[in-house]
């Protein structure tokens, strides 16, 4: 199997390329790092979802760039959730970051061990999932800003939208887990 790189899979390398960038940028000492991160994480979001269309629109969806996509994906996410988790120091972060984080894994896991059986398909990406990713990017993206604006508490709004998506998060492992169950019962 041969790998390809094609405008779609650049992008997705382009993504895994901010994480070092936003991982220093979040350590400057400059009064604008916190906007700074912000922006490069929704460049980093805005490829995800530029990639995905790109590869269907123009017909070059590939292995490799299947693959590589998600663990773009989560391992943008879990740098970050780290390093707010890092820098605001508190359990009531810790905990859905933590929740956030270890579904990422599980569910990694096991699309992998379904692949391997033959039953993928049986834990596709489901639209509960899609609104568990939306509710996380914007709850990263306020957290990572912080800053009020015009007397919005956006970090408030960031905790909140935090919960949104760990529940959401747990909600669509609890699916992916009966899918799997339902797969692995048949057999």
């Amino acid at each position: 199997m041969t790998i390809e790189f094609n405008l779609p899979t650049n992008l997705t390398l382009l993504r895994i390329g901010l994480i070092p960038l936003i991982t220093v940028v979040f350590y400057l000492p400059w009064e604008y790092s916190n906007l700074a991160c912000t922006l490069i994480f929704i460049i980093a979001g805005f490829t995800d979802w530029l990639d995905g269309y790109l590869a269907r629109k123009m017909s070059l969806e590939t292995p490799f760039g299947a693959f590589l996509d998600p663990v773009a994906d989560k391992l943008m996410v879990a740098m970050v959730l780290v390093l707010i988790v890092q820098q605001q120091g508190s359990p009531y972060l810790a905990v859905p970051a933590a929740v956030i984080i270890g579904r990422e894994i599980t569910i990694a896991s096991l699309r992998e061990w379904m692949a391997e059986i033959g039953q993928r398909a049986k834990v596709k990406v489901s639209q509960l999932g899609k609104w568990k990713t939306t509710a996380q990017m914007l709850a990263i993206g306020m957290l990572l800003y912080r800053d009020d604006i015009l007397g919005l508490p956006v970090n408030y709004c960031g905790y909140g939208l935090l919960y949104v998506a760990a529940i959401l998060t747990l909600w669509s492992m609890v699916n992916y887990l009966r899918a799997a169950l339902a797969v692995l019962s048949a057999k």
